[in-house]
């Protein structure tokens, strides 16, 4: 079961165990089961069958989407939308994993979805990660947004500007050379400036 080592299934694993026990004091049979399935049926039925408690989803999810299953999508972008980090760094590192031509254009949505600016943190990294088409283009229009200096959201704006560097896209000069004056982000964007033309 190659996912099973796989330290970020073992630290979701860790985390879930521990949330089900801080609720309810003990945790069913039922958790440690599906922890240990390698059926993909049984993991599509989880994700799909009413009633099923969020853990139950989420290791579903993750499990179908790290070996390549593309029933494991649409979770996998819900949780990568939650309100939970850690919940949506273990669908980020799913996603990743998944390989699905659709994943760029649902974390592009994510991000640049103003009203949902506070969880656009893993989908920034996500998308700078992937190298899409639809990376460059939404970070910048990102960016653009958390420049005002009293923006609540200056670590999103700063997850855009590390972006932005380590895709070394030059059509981003201009959304950095904006941030150069901000308190938060000017020192990364001198960083990442020196870095267009250069990443590949």
């Amino acid at each position: 079961m190659e996912y099973a080592e796989d330290p970020e299934f073992c630290s979701m694993i860790d985390r879930l165990r521990d949330e089900i026990e801080n609720d309810s004091g003990s945790v069913p049979a039922a958790f440690e089961q599906l922890a240990e399935t390698t059926d993909p049926e049984e993991l599509h039925h989880v994700l799909t069958a009413p009633g099923q408690p969020l853990w139950a989803r989420e290791i579903a999810a993750y499990t179908l989407g790290v070996t390549g299953d593309p029933r494991a999508f649409e979770a996998l972008v819900l949780l990568l939308n939650h309100r939970d980090a850690e919940r949506c760094v273990t669908a980020a590192h799913a996603l990743t994993r998944l390989g699905d031509p659709r994943t760029a254009r649902a974390a592009a949505a994510l991000a640049t979805n103003e009203l949902r600016a506070a969880y656009a943190l893993l989908p920034i990294r996500l998308l700078a990660a992937l190298r899409a088409p639809e990376s460059v283009p939404a970070l910048i229009t990102v960016l653009e947004r958390r420049l005002p200096a009293d923006d609540p959201h200056w670590r999103v704006g700063l997850a855009c500007v590390e972006g932005l560097g380590a895709l070394g896209d030059p059509r981003a000069r201009p959304a950095l050379e904006a941030a150069l004056p901000h308190p938060r982000l000017g020192a990364a964007a001198e960083t990442s400036l020196g870095r267009l033309g250069t990443a590949h």
